[in-house]
């Protein structure tokens, strides 16, 4: 049985430092949603600053996705050990500044504790945080066969979820017992762990490719600009369209920038792949559809009804824990029958998953709610191995590192325009909802008209959210379909 059992292990025991680095950084990215409440009071954020207060979390996915293809043309470059090493030397620099923080100010200049500080910090963490999974992705090409590669990329994804999952259960209890700082300063001995353990691993392949650090540059700010545009979008003004502008001005440059540099950040080779395009955009729509169901879930468990901030991460728990289930098994799907069938059937899932959310009622109870979050997430998690699958096809190994990379931004920028938008959408239309409520009374009954009113709002705000989320991975069955007409073959 052991013997088996090894045999099974064996074709994947390369990845498991990758896998325990790439946990790690995903960690990072959720738990921030249960400390939230304790990091504001500290650093003096109000409550009425509720849209300053989500930069701390919008922070960290730019510096996370901008990270993505400068650090997958350094794994191109230098190997993906040499890559990996330098990404948790950042992050665990940037987790120890980012627990200093709320200090910084008094020690440069004897002021009090600064916001800003924070969300900078943050974003300087998230530089290595997102390089591991494009870093991670490349090596798996590199180490695994073929024919169990489909599987390695499944266990990629399944670590990145994992990450995910823990996140918001791992920072209620930090919050319980310690104070929010202590979640980051934690962050060093794990890393520690995982760039010793790395060590054991061989080196990687180094080839001879340029760093284009100018078309980084300009990628990091287009991807600032956009974000902040589409953060605006439910209410238009000046900055909106001078952001949206800038960022049109900033794509054209990209592409001249990569179109004339010998190495571009952006390999031209990979956009001849229709399936490689075909993946990228489906990752895109998946990334915003993801976003909608990890930012609704907890925030519906919290307004509507009344759960704490870690009830509503074991409330998103159930969603998430079948994202991991369903990457393993899109994985084996994927290697046995090919990249189109976990696709289609992974999409068809979602989609119904998601209306069954947007049917939710304040009076929705169990099983009802475990079974529509686990359909849901069941869905999602068979997309992971098939879309990295048919991206990474015909690509060159000295470019492996670029389109994972590539791909993981294709994501991370889906989750955060989808992030940007449905928080402009959702305030404008919570407003509209509660205009002719008054805003305070003493009167008992005007104030449960208030609370009713204000609950009633939650609820459509929130279903419309899963509503729009069941359109678009709707729509990502088009791309989905067109990226799989060339299935990969090793």
């Amino acid at each position: 049985m052991f013997t088996k059992l090894r045999q099974i292990i064996s074709p994947y025991k390369l990845l498991l430092p990758l896998c325990f680095g790439v946990f790690i950084a995903a960690d990072d990215q959720t738990v921030v949603v249960t400390l939230l409440p304790d990091m504001l009071a500290d650093l003096r954020v109000g409550v009425s600053e509720l849209d300053r207060a989500s930069w701390s979390i919008t922070g960290y996915l730019i510096g996370y996705t901008a990270a993505m293809p400068l650090m997958g043309r350094i794994s191109d470059r230098t190997g993906y050990r040499r890559a990996f090493l330098l990404a948790m030397a950042v992050f665990t620099l940037g987790s120890a500044l980012v627990a200093v923080s709320p200090d910084i100010p008094r020690w440069l200049y004897g002021g009090p504790p600064e916001y800003n500080w924070l969300i900078g910090t943050r974003v300087f963490q998230a530089i290595g945080g997102g390089a591991v999974i494009p870093i991670s992705i490349a090596a798996a090409g590199e180490l695994v066969d073929g024919k169990h590669r489909a599987i390695a990329y499944g266990l990629i994804g399944a670590s990145a979820e994992a990450g995910g999952v823990f996140g918001p259960l791992w920072g209620g209890g930090i919050t319980t017992w310690m104070s929010w700082e202590w979640a980051f300063w934690l962050n060093i001995p794990f890393t520690v762990i995982a760039a010793i353990w790395i060590l054991r691993n061989p080196p990687g392949k180094r080839n001879a490719v340029k760093i284009d650090l100018p078309s980084a540059t300009v990628f990091a700010a287009l991807l600032s600009l956009l974000t902040i545009g589409l953060v605006r979008v439910g209410e238009p003004d000046a900055l909106m369209a001078i952001s949206l502008g800038a960022s049109v001005v900033l794509f054209i440059l990209l592409a001249v920038l990569n179109n004339r540099s010998q190495d571009p950040l952006f390999p031209k080779r990979l956009f001849q792949l229709p399936s490689f395009n075909y993946s990228n955009l489906t990752h895109f729509l998946v990334g915003a559809v993801l976003i909608i169901g990890m930012v609704t879930v907890p925030l519906m468990a919290a307004s509507v009804f009344g759960k704490s901030p870690l009830e509503g991460g074991l409330q998103l728990l159930r969603m998430t824990i079948a994202i991991g289930i369903g990457a393993v098994a899109g994985g084996y799907v994927t290697q046995r029958y090919g990249a189109r069938i976990p696709s289609i059937v992974g999409l068809l899932i979602t989609t119904a998953g998601f209306l069954l959310l947007a049917s939710w009622t304040i009076d929705i109870a169990e099983p009802a709610l475990t079974i529509h979050l686990a359909i849901t997430g069941l869905g999602l998690g068979l997309l992971v191995s098939p879309i990295a699958e048919t991206a990474l096809w015909g690509v060159q190994t000295d470019q492996r590192g670029a389109a994972s990379s590539l791909l993981s931004v294709s994501r991370m920028v889906g989750m955060t325009a989808g992030l940007a938008v449905m928080t402009a959408l959702g305030t404008v239309q919570f407003q509209d909802l509660v205009a002719d409520v008054p805003a305070f009374s003493l009167d008992p009954d005007v104030q449960k008209q208030i609370l009713d009113s204000a609950t009633h709002a939650g609820v459509t705000v929130f279903t419309r959210f899963f509503l729009y989320g069941a359109i678009i991975s709707a729509a990502a069955l088009i791309p989905a379909w067109l990226m799989t007409r060339s299935r990969p073959t090793e």
